[in-house]
């Protein structure tokens, strides 16, 4: 299995460039590569046994593959899968899916590190490969806003190194193992890093713009995977270390609260599921030991809600409220917000039962809010009306097979939860929610200022969070 895994990481770079050097089969070849990685991350799920790969000692490359890694590895194959098949019929450049199997590869190589300088090469190697796809369109807004994102993701990069040399310095090793005895800045400097990649808390308010303003394909592929490459250390460091659980929850149920509480206002289709792609990496983060599963939900969902907005008549809600959408594209848009919503039968539900009885005392209240909010959220999209004119795209159906079909596949991973007290419980939480929606949050009409969101304020937003940072770890 040891030489599997070698050529499976390596494998994106041989197919990425052979995808330029042959046009014609770039498309087979980035779907090739994505069921590949599907059929691998299945593997781990089954076969949970942790594979462990010291390369070259303390100086090199440490790989760690369990099932957490599986998880989140099946997310990435399913959502590339998803949004090459968008693609296929949409004459994208041979310049596109290079970078798109580029970018798998690296998300990939991010979800078996186990050493702080391969996670950060890879987490670099995601910047510049996102960079290129956000700025795919080449148009003056698409550039901005790609450098905009290039300038943040390396700034919080540049603290993460720091951390990680002075990681280094205390241990003469790199391996995650040699966080138990780093030193506090040196775990500050490296949780800025992640948590700013990762899109948390306030750390992450470069996301909803950025997510919001790149092409459709490219949210998917932005909101369902790579913002889970600065996610995915955060989970498995409070896995490995009692002292950095109770952080790692902190800032879980803080994102959680933030993202749905801007979300409940935003009346713009792809700024409100951006901030909840913040919300929801807020679960993943609240509950360490169930973040795998809720990551492989959230992926599904919000990659495919993606999708359905790039192909509504109007990015306002109050346009859409008086502009019917086609029946069929309305039902996948409604399945998709059931799910996240917590509805039985679909993922979602078993997602959120998991996370709701691993979490601690503390986080109960907090979190129950933040799953109201859900509710109270995509009601928007549930009570829009049906029964307008037109077709989506030609790869939208096969994405959504996918995606819709995942949703409901996923059920067998926590069939337990299918009891009545757990049924109940959520079912009364979306109602409470639409009751919320109909009655108070459709009446309301409040504008949230933007000027946190603006460059200068999120490199600042990172010194006070480092400043943050240094005391809850001395804490």
């Amino acid at each position: 299995m040891n030489n599997v895994t070698v050529v499976w990481i390596a494998l994106p770079l041989f197919i990425g460039f052979s995808s330029y050097l042959l046009p014609r089969s770039n498309r087979f070849l980035a779907l090739g590569m994505a069921l590949v990685s599907l059929v691998y991350g299945l593997f781990h799920i089954v076969d949970p046994t942790p594979l462990t790969l010291n390369l070259v000692g303390n100086f090199g490359v440490i790989l760690r593959v369990d099932e957490l890694s599986g998880y989140f590895i099946l997310t990435n194959a399913v959502v590339t899968a998803a949004v090459v098949l968008y693609c296929w019929h949409q004459n994208k450049s041979k310049f596109f899916y290079t970078q798109t199997v580029i970018l798998h590869g690296s998300v990939n190589a991010v979800f078996i590190c186990a050493d702080l300088l391969s996670l950060y090469v890879a987490l670099e190697v995601i910047g510049v490969a996102s960079f290129l796809l956000i700025t795919y369109m080449r148009s003056d807004r698409a550039i901005w806003v790609g450098l905009r994102y290039l300038f943040v993701s390396n700034t919080a990069m540049l603290f993460y190194l720091i951390g990680t040399a002075l990681v280094y310095q205390a241990n003469q090793s790199f391996a995650f193992t040699a966080l138990q005895t780093a030193p506090t800045e040196a775990i500050a400097l490296i949780f800025v890093g992640l948590l700013t990649k990762g899109g948390i808390f306030v750390s992450g308010l470069w996301l909803p713009l950025t997510h919001s303003e790149s092409e459709t394909p490219v949210s998917a592929l932005l909101s369902g995977v790579v913002v889970k490459s600065g996610v995915f250390p955060l989970v498995r460091f409070a896995l490995m270390f009692e002292e950095i659980d109770p952080l790692v929850r902190s800032f879980g149920v803080a994102t959680a609260l933030l993202g749905v509480g801007y979300a409940v206002f935003e009346k713009d289709t792809k700024r409100m599921l951006a901030f909840h792609t913040v919300s929801q990496l807020g679960f993943v983060l609240a509950a360490p030991e169930v973040g795998g599963f809720y990551a492989l939900t959230h992926g599904l969902v919000k990659s495919s809600l993606f999708l359905i907005a790039g192909n509504l008549p109007s990015r306002n809600l109050k346009d859409l409220k008086h502009q019917p959408i086609p029946r069929s594209i309305w039902l996948a848009l409604a399945i998709a917000s059931f799910s996240i919503s917590g509805f039985p039968l679909l993922s979602g539900f078993g997602a959120k039962v998991l996370t709701m009885k691993n979490l601690l005392p503390w986080q109960v209240i907090a979190m129950n809010i933040a799953a109201l909010g859900t509710a109270v959220s995509f009601a928007k999209f549930i009570f829009l009306p049906a029964g307008g004119e037109g077709k989506p795209k030609a790869g939208f159906w096969p994405a959504m097979a996918i995606l819709l079909g995942g949703l409901v596949l996923a059920n067998v991973v926590y069939y337990e939860a299918y009891t009545l007290g757990n049924v109940v419980k959520p079912l009364a939480t979306i109602a409470l929610g639409w009751l919320a929606y109909l009655f108070i949050f459709q009446k309301i009409s409040l504008k949230i200022p933007r000027a946190i969101e603006r460059f200068d304020h999120l490199i600042g937003v990172m010194s006070l969070m480092l400043l943050l940072l240094f005391g809850m770890v001395l804490a």
